[in-house]
């Protein structure tokens, strides 16, 4: 490599089971109009991998391992990071794909003065051929601002980070949440914790949603990730509007899973933290029959959005 090569990029992706859609996020990687190197390592995880997806072509290699950690997203992702030595490493999962200049876009972006340990898009949200694009409104993501919300746009598939920051200093993906539920936060904050998050408000990243989703209706490991997110990041609870937003959606999740005591706990401590948060109230019409939660998150997806 020569002083003025551009910097190598990696790209992990982890699959199960969905050999169409892993085709086609491969592809949108492949087909990237940035001049550099960008390597893929596709990371199986629990299933047989496919050697065939595997290629040598200089500019755009592509690699086909097996997960090596533990078991789901998490140890899957970790894989993929420690198995390349790129200067960038990018996040895209098997059912997502990028636009062609997400890669430059978000290279240029790492690469002024203020080097930037995470950079970040917006995405447009599939779902069921519904396509909502959805925008951060901002340039900067903080750690305050990450206490408050989730920021969905900001998803997994639309991270890019320092490789030797993310490995040395902010840390691999928590591999002990439950079924890798939240992981995506989880590695937010940390990271927002050492510097902000540097976000292209523009949707590079298609992200599909469906009842396809890999964990669309785990309210089991969905509920157990809000309480362990509560625990690792204290800042939340203390922070009114990001506290209640957590309550709401405990108090949601266990009027789905049909814990009515639980959920009549959690409604409680949202309106008392923040009357006006609105998953309390429908979290309060899911009680009653816990199968209409499938109707809520169905007509929230239509519009982008989650509970």
């Amino acid at each position: 490599m020569t002083a003025t090569s551009p910097p190598r990029v990696g790209v992990v992706i982890p699959t199960r089971a969905r050999p169409e859609l892993l085709r086609r996020a491969i592809a949108s990687v492949v087909a990237q109009d940035y001049p550099g190197v960008v390597e893929t390592v596709v990371v199986y995880d629990g299933t047989a991998p496919d050697p065939s997806l595997a290629s040598a072509e200089p500019r755009r290699p592509v690699r086909v391992v097996t997960n090596q950690r533990t078991a789901g997203l998490s140890g899957a992702r970790n894989t993929g990071i420690l198995a390349l030595d790129t200067a960038y490493v990018a996040f895209c999962d098997d059912d997502d794909h990028w636009l062609p200049s997400k890669v430059r876009r978000q290279v240029a972006r790492a690469e002024q003065p203020d080097r930037p340990e995470l950079v970040t898009c917006s995405i447009t949200v599939d779902y069921d051929g519904t396509r909502t694009d959805r925008f951060a409104g901002t340039d900067t993501v903080t750690h305050a601002d990450l206490t408050r919300s989730i920021y969905a746009m900001l998803h997994s598939s639309c991270f890019f980070f320092d490789r030797r920051a993310l490995v040395d200093e902010i840390g691999l993906i928590n591999e002990e949440l439950p079924q890798s539920q939240l992981e995506d936060w989880d590695i937010k904050l940390r990271a927002a914790e050492r510097r902000p998050i540097a976000h292209l408000d523009e949707p590079l990243t298609v992200v599909q949603w469906g009842r396809a989703s890999m964990f669309a209706r785990r309210w089991d490991s969905k509920n157990a990730a809000l309480r362990a997110i509560l625990q690792l990041h204290p800042a939340i609870a203390a922070d009114s509007r990001g506290a209640a937003r957590v309550y709401g959606q405990l108090a949601f999740g266990t009027a789905a899973a049909g814990e009515r005591a639980e959920s009549w706990q959690w409604i409680r401590r949202t309106l008392r933290t923040d009357p006006r948060q609105w998953r309390a109230a429908v979290a309060l019409a899911v009680l009653p029959h816990p199968p209409n939660a499938e109707r809520v998150l169905n007509t929230l997806h239509r519009f982008g959005r989650g509970v």
